[in-house]
């Protein structure tokens, strides 16, 4: 396990790099000094970041250029049809300019209460290993203008998915390093889920730290579990370094398996 870590640490020395962060949706916090306004933001972005990376980054942009200088202002003080009107003819693959005013109303309302999205997580935070019962508190909240409180924008971890999309963004908030920002100062990584998109179930399957068929909220606890025997206090450490492996096309799975494979023998 031990020389495990150490080729993973390796591989976060090597590729945990801030110039390395494009193309990620993940970017565009870093246009943002206010906190409040990144975790706005990053909830966007992440919310968004499904499909083609190009058009992930159009998106992101079109919506971010409608919310202007603050977003956390704009959101508090502007005119609900004005934004309506902005975003009428919005269109990301699936989603609608209409989903995005709703989410943004459900931010809203979440800041009226708690004065930020910080607050409104930890407002539902317990004692537990892992962050689920505030990660679904908090999806709760904010879901509050969609139909029957659900979208698939903002998924509940209750319902079995492993909210690889929601996940990232708790990362970017909750570590603070070369890459992710940490705009959340008292929500602490060591609870975090690993964000399980296809990359990481793929390299966890090579790592044999699942053997689960199925890229679910059981397997990405599994998977988190794995990474927590082997870094207690930050198990989502490695994740940025070791999906570069399969979002960027200069880097190829080979290289990070050889790399794995000399520490073991």
């Amino acid at each position: 396990m031990n020389s495990l870590k150490n080729k993973l640490e390796q591989i976060y020395l090597k590729y945990n790099k801030f110039e390395l962060i494009h193309p990620d949706p993940l970017e565009f916090l870093y246009n943002y000094k206010n906190p409040q306004d990144q975790e706005i933001v990053g909830l966007i972005a992440s919310s968004l970041a499904y499909g083609k990376v190009s058009q992930i980054l159009a998106s992101t942009k079109k919506i971010l250029n409608v919310l202007g200088a603050s977003p956390k202002t704009f959101i508090q003080e502007e005119d609900l049809l004005f934004l309506k009107e902005a975003l009428r003819n919005f269109k990301h693959r699936f989603t609608t300019g209409e989903e995005i005013v709703f989410l943004l109303m459900g931010i809203r309302k979440a800041l009226q209460k708690h004065d930020s999205l910080e607050k409104c997580f930890l407002s539902h935070s317990n004692n537990d290993i892992n962050y689920l019962s505030a990660i679904t508190g908090f999806v709760s909240e904010l879901n509050y203008f969609f139909p029957n409180n659900k979208t698939y924008l903002i998924p509940s971890p209750e319902n079995g998915s492993a909210c690889k999309r929601l996940m990232l963004y708790f990362r970017w908030m909750a570590r603070h390093d070369e890459v992710d920002p940490g705009c959340w100062r008292k929500v602490t990584p060591e609870k975090l889920i690993i964000p399980l998109d296809t990359h990481m179930y793929f390299i966890s399957k090579k790592l044999v730290f699942t053997n689960r068929k199925s890229a679910d909220m059981k397997t990405s606890l599994e998977i988190t579990e794995a990474f927590r025997k082997i870094n207690k206090k930050d198990p989502v450490k490695y994740d940025f370094a070791l999906t570069r492996f399969g979002i960027r096309d200069d880097f190829e799975y080979h290289q990070l398996f050889d790399m794995v494979n000399r520490c073991s023998k």
